[in-house]
């Protein structure tokens, strides 16, 4: 599939959350003042590459590398804007 044109943003997580490792979860977790958010594994997979660094696109290309190809573009987006919505990342 064709990247998309807002492909090119590079997400970054919003200061008041910390993504970890959660041990005693067994999962990777989305902590801020309030409380914690519990991740599935493939949220993490994507919430990993969100650093600021790498773009959109760049994060797809990754996770396809990652998984052999599968065709996700559609899923990563979609996470994205979720998380966005969620307030937990911006552009």
């Amino acid at each position: 599939m064709n990247a998309a044109p807002q492909d090119a943003r590079v997400p970054v997580l919003k200061r008041m959350y910390r993504f970890q490792w959660e041990a005693a979860q067994d999962c990777h977790v989305l902590l801020y003042p309030e409380g914690m958010v519990k991740l599935s594994a493939s949220a993490g997979e994507i919430l990993k590459r969100v650093d600021g660094q790498r773009s959109v696109e760049a994060i797809i290309a990754e996770l396809k590398a990652l998984f052999g190809g599968a065709p996700l573009d559609d899923d990563v987006r979609r996470f994205l804007e979720q998380a966005e919505g969620n307030g937990w990342i911006t552009y």
